[in-house]
C-alpha cells in the first residue's frame, strides 16, 4: 500500500484481524492501519501485538483514513452509516458484509464515495482464503486494483460483477462448511472400520488438502483426476457409485 495511505478497519473481528495481518505481512507499516470496535481491550490487543492505531471513534476513523474497510455484522451495518455516512465523502468504502449490495451502501453514503463490495470467506483466517470483490458506481481501476491488494494477503482474489456475487457467497462463502463436513464424515468412516480417531481425521484433513492441491497445481479437470483414481471393478468407483446414490453431488450443486 502506498505509504501516505491510511486504511481504517471499522470492527476488529477475526476475519478483520486476518486482512490486517495480511497487509503487514505484505509490507503496510502497522501505523497506516487504524481500528475502531466496541471492545477496547480488543482493540488494545492488537495494537500491543501488531502496532496497529486505534481511533477513538468511528467518526475518527473515517477522518483519518482514506480507504475504510466495514468489517462489522450486517445487522450492525445501519448504524454505523449513520454515524459515519457523510465522514466517507471522497473516500473508499470496502464491505465484507455478506449479502449487502454496493446499491444499498451507496444509498447511506455521499455521491463521491466509491463502494467496492468484497465475499471472502474464513480460510482467510491463515491466508488461505477465496475473496471475490465487485465494484459499485463510482469505484475506479485504480480503487478496485487496491481493494484487491488488501484482500490478497489473505489468499486467493477474483473479481467480478456483481450479479454473481449470490453465487459467490453460496460457493466459497458457504463452501468451507460442505468441506468441514466432508471431512467428518471421513474421519467419521475411517473410525467405522477401526481407525483411531485422531489418525482417521488426519488422514481425512490431508487427503482433503493434497486433492485440492492437486487440482491447483496440475490444472486437470477434477472429473480427469478423480478417473485416474477410478480403477475398473476397484474400490473407488465403488465408493463413488454409493455416492452418486446419495445424492451426494446433487446436494452439493443444489446449495
Amino acid at each position: 500500500m502506498k505509504k501516505d495511505l491510511n486504511i481504517g478497519f471499522v470492527g476488529a473481528g477475526n476475519m478483520a484481524e486476518a486482512l490486517v495481518r495480511g497487509l503487514i505481512a505484505a509490507g503496510t507499516a502497522p501505523a497506516q492501519i487504524v481500528l475502531s470496535d466496541s471492545k477496547p481491550e480488543r482493540l488494545k490487543a492488537l495494537s500491543d501485538e501488531l502496532g496497529t492505531q486505534s481511533a477513538a471513534s468511528n467518526v475518527d476513523l473515517a477522518r483519518q483514513c482514506q480507504v475504510v474497510v466495514l468489517a462489522v455484522k450486517p445487522q450492525g451495518l445501519c448504524p454505523v452509516l449513520a454515524e459515519i455516512g457523510e465522514s466517507l465523502a471522497d473516500r473508499l468504502l470496502i464491505s465484507i458484509l455478506a449479502g449487502v449490495s454496493t446499491a444499498a451502501l451507496e444509498q447511506g453514503v455521499p455521491r463521491s464515495t466509491r463502494v467496492v463490495r468484497a465475499m471472502p470467506n474464513t480460510p482467510a483466517l491463515i491466508g488461505q482464503g477465496a475473496t471475490a470483490i465487485c465494484a459499485g458506481q463510482q469505484a475506479s481501476e485504480e480503487d478496485m486494483n487496491l481493494a484487491e491488494n488488501l484482500f490478497r494477503g489473505a489468499g486467493l482474489v477474483t473479481q467480478i460483477a456483481e450479479g454473481q456475487m449470490d453465487a459467490v457467497t453460496g460457493l466459497s462463502g458457504s463452501g468451507p462448511a460442505y468441506v468441514f463436513a466432508m471431512i467428518e464424515a471421513l474421519a467419521d468412516a475411517g473410525v467405522a472400520e477401526g481407525l483411531p480417531r485422531p489418525t482417521a481425521l488426519d488422514l481425512a484433513t490431508q487427503t482433503v488438502l493434497g486433492a485440492a492441491q492437486l487440482v491447483k497445481e496440475t490444472g486437470e479437470h477434477p472429473a480427469a483426476l478423480k478417473d485416474k483414481v477410478c480403477s475398473p471393478g476397484g474400490t473407488t468407483i465403488a465408493g463413488m457409485k454409493a455416492l452418486e446414490a446419495g445424492g451426494v453431488r446433487a446436494g452439493l450443486m443444489a446449495t
